[in-house]
């Protein structure tokens, strides 16, 4: 098994891969957002979906399940008022209303875990349904 690192609270480890996916997002821009699981019987925290640096975040939603909970993480670009580039990057708490309140508790009480483990993330969303995370709320916050 490859390195990983513990979430004390919960008991659950977050894979190496979660580290490495999110730094190449972080410092190299290879992907565009990263979707992360947990899965329950290894319980450990692994990338479900990479998106490429082509990809935008209408790619990142559609990739959420309608019935299961994920963690996202979004690296938004926009241009301020003075003109100058910027990057922020968005942690997703996604839960909808249609998934398991098991799975729904299990990513609640992970989540500061993992928020530990990834380094740099400017902002948080908790979304229940796509319309908690709509590309508008992304662009308000970031400004």
């Amino acid at each position: 098994m490859a390195m990983a690192f513990k979430m004390a609270t919960t008991g659950m480890w977050v894979t190496d891969e979660c580290k490495n996916s999110f730094h190449q997002m972080k410092w190299k821009r290879v992907h565009r957002y990263i979707v992360f699981k947990i899965d329950e019987k290894s319980r450990l925290v692994t990338v479900d979906k990479v998106g490429g640096p082509g990809e935008s975040y209408d790619d990142l939603a559609a990739s959420l399940p309608d019935d299961d909970c994920r963690y996202a993480v979004f690296d938004f670009d926009f241009v301020t008022v003075d003109n100058c580039r910027k990057s922020k990057i968005f942690f997703i708490a996604w839960a909808p209303t249609a998934s398991r309140i098991r799975a729904k508790m299990l990513y609640a009480t992970s989540k500061d875990g993992l928020r530990r483990v990834l380094e740099g993330i400017h902002y948080e969303l908790q979304a229940t349904d796509p319309t908690e995370m709509g590309f508008d709320l992304i662009r308000d916050r970031a400004k």
